[in-house]
């Protein structure tokens, strides 16, 4: 059976969806996406997902052309319609099509397209490994607005993970102009040091991603102390353990930065506290 796929309202064959050319998502960019996954048939966080996408269109001035789709219904007919159980989701919308002048005047509509898969999560080995990681020679810029949003201008990311790649790594982090840690090409990343669970805040250039804010709600529920601040790199070496997170990885152990071992080199203890602890928050919300 092929996989039916949702644009502007209407479940299709994927080899039916057809954006035009002069969709200023494609032109430009100029769109937002949510990744999301699904467990059980049930998506996890739909509705804070929604929340960050429609905070986002209004930042890029398509939030009134929204209102008519019924986003969190269309993203539960694309999972059922495809019977899937187990499943990564992404939700695309874009200002549609316009002129070929960077205007969002020149288009009043807007592209809503929502594409679901089978999810086949990594092996556990690879949990227990963890990732090794480079630093990318990209550089996040903390005071542009377009860093905190989730947008289709994603070119600065692939660029980041296809330098991972042909080093060998796992994923690439990145800087901000500052020369201060942000975070992966597709994570936020979290340090261990002293006990105290550290990560770059949002002012530095950083998404604030839903995973991201699920780690920090059960740290401060479980009693460890958190701090939002400023990250040099050289913490991060340092750091007697770290983490990387996205809707996807869920928590991932960083073991390796560079080719050398952070702590143990091996899933830290509160790594893997958090690791349960994010499992079973997804298990009773689902």
């Amino acid at each position: 059976m092929e996989l039916l796929v949702y644009l502007n309202g209407d479940l299709i064959p994927r080899s039916q969806a057809k954006l035009s050319p002069f969709d200023h998502g494609f032109l430009y960019g100029y769109g937002l996406f949510e990744t999301m996954r699904a467990y059980g048939g049930s998506i996890f966080r739909l509705d804070r997902h929604l929340a960050r996408l429609r905070q986002s269109s209004e930042v890029l001035g398509i939030a009134p052309r929204l209102t008519s789709f019924n986003l969190r219904r269309a993203c539960y007919d694309v999972l059922q319609s495809n019977k899937l159980v187990e499943a990564r989701l992404r939700l695309t919308v874009s200002a549609g099509e316009g002129d070929i002048i960077p205007d969002l005047a020149t288009s009043s509509g807007v592209t809503v397209f929502i594409v679901a898969q089978k999810l086949v999560p990594l092996p556990p080995e690879k949990y227990e490994q963890g990732f090794n990681t480079i630093l990318s020679s990209l550089r996040r810029n903390s005071q542009s607005p377009l860093s905190r949003l989730k947008s289709t201008c994603y070119l600065e990311s692939v660029l980041a993970r296809q330098e991972a790649r042909s080093a060998g790594a796992d994923e690439a982090l990145l800087l901000n102009e500052q020369g201060l840690l942000a975070e992966g090409s597709a994570n936020n990343i979290f340090l261990v040091s002293s006990g105290t669970l550290v990560t770059p805040p949002v002012e530095s250039g950083v998404l604030s991603g839903i995973t991201r804010e699920a780690i920090l709600e059960l740290s401060q529920c479980s009693g460890i102390e958190v701090v939002e601040g400023e990250v040099e790199l050289g913490e991060l070496v340092k750091a007697k353990e770290a983490f990387l997170t996205n809707s996807i990885l869920e928590v991932m152990p960083l073991t390796r930065f560079d080719d050398r071992p952070i702590g143990s080199a091996r899933p830290g203890v509160l790594t893997q506290r958090l690791m349960s602890a994010y499992r079973a928050l997804v298990k009773k919300e689902t």
